[in-house]
């Protein structure tokens, strides 16, 4: 708790500076813009009030993301962040094409621009003060897993490089009389756009709910592996509700011997284990019991695992449990993404094991790689 509350502190600190070092660049901009007839440098200070725009939707979201969960959302409220970066990212796409339409405008209908010394100066001071700034938001927000001061700092630094285009605009215009003003305000809006586009879809794809990162995964079950009593990891899920909140299920794989008891133990120190190491909440533990009381199991599963796995589309198979007594099979395989026809590898599968055991009664699961950590 008390690591999420400074979490959300540094969040708000951060945003605050930069609506600040906005508003203050955004007024000298405005001023120089209208003053010297350049539509990019105006651009470029409507592209400053987006930006603390987005810092004001940063705190609002952030705020909001650390209400604690209720009867109506038991996960909480953590992914109203995605959803305020999602806002920002609109906001960015809006300002491209506010300021795309504006560009055309001017040049079918050209004007002069008129510039100073000390208009260039202040514009090269903004220039550098947000490079510092975009470096620095986004350093936080990598810090601190916040999509929104990402996007924010991203945004920064692209704005270093719109201020410099017009400074070099206006280079152009005094040494050669040749004004690229509408111009350059046309591809700045469009270099907007695209990052826009890019934010919305990153953004997007969060909220619609993106594979675990590999990593974790493989830290996970490595945790879980280390129990003597666990065979094996598998089918692990995790849900993602909001920055650095996650919860999930897996399967583990233990000797037909155990008890209830001794089960019940097993997962409630396996779940207090993965959730003090890797802050990932296990909200059930499915079990599949081994063979160990029949020593030809052993032999019957590495044959079995052998014709699952020629396919190269079968990543994995897990789960085996044979019963010599009652003729059944059972056992779960993983197959890939990468396959074209998933259900048609499932029964191809099937139907070789059944016939080199036709016998058994199988009953076999086609699983998904979630986390592609197997």
């Amino acid at each position: 708790m008390q690591e999420q509350m400074n979490r959300d502190r540094i969040i708000i600190r951060t945003s605050i500076i930069g609506i600040l070092a906005n508003v203050f660049l955004a007024s000298f901009k405005a001023v120089i813009g209208l003053t010297a007839h350049s539509i990019a440098i105006v651009m470029d200070a409507v592209n400053n009030i987006s930006d603390a725009a987005s810092s004001v939707i940063t705190i609002v979201g952030t705020k909001l993301a650390g209400k604690e969960p209720d009867k109506k959302h038991p996960f909480g409220y953590g992914r109203i962040e995605y959803l305020s970066a999602m806002v920002i990212s609109l906001l960015v796409l809006y300002a491209g094409v506010t300021a795309l339409v504006e560009s055309v405008k001017k040049i079918i209908h050209p004007n002069v621009p008129d510039y100073s010394a000390a208009s260039l100066i202040i514009v090269a001071v903004a220039v550098v003060v947000k490079i510092v700034l975009g470096r620095y938001v986004k350093h936080v927000g990598e810090k601190v897993n916040s999509d929104s001061l990402v996007n924010s700092g991203e945004d920064a630094t692209l704005d270093s490089v719109i201020s410099a285009s017009t400074i070099l605009a206006a280079i152009i215009y005094l040494v050669f009389d040749l004004s690229l003003e509408a111009w350059l305000g046309a591809i700045i809006a469009l270099v907007i756009i695209k990052s826009g586009v890019e934010m919305l879809g990153e953004t997007i794809s969060k909220i619609l709910g993106e594979r675990v990162d590999i990593e974790l995964a493989r830290d996970i079950k490595a945790t879980i592996n280390s129990y003597p009593e666990i065979s094996g990891a598998y089918d692990l899920v995790i849900h993602n509700y909001g920055p650095d909140s996650y919860s999930g299920s897996v399967h583990v794989e233990v000797s037909d011997t155990f008890s209830a008891d001794e089960l019940d133990q097993l997962i409630r120190r396996v779940t207090e284990d993965v959730y003090l190491k890797h802050n990932v909440i296990l909200t059930a533990i499915g079990v599949y019991s081994l063979n160990t009381k029949d020593p030809e199991a052993a032999s019957i599963r590495t044959r079995v695992a052998k014709l699952v796995t020629s396919d190269p589309n079968v990543l994995q198979m897990h789960g085996f449990y044979v019963d010599k007594a009652e003729k059944k099979m059972r056992f779960d395989m993983v197959i890939s993404f990468d396959a074209d026809d998933r259900k048609k590898v499932y029964m191809e599968v099937c139907e070789n094991v059944k016939k080199e055991f036709p016998d058994y009664e199988l009953q076999v699961a086609m699983d998904t790689d979630f986390s592609e950590s197997s």
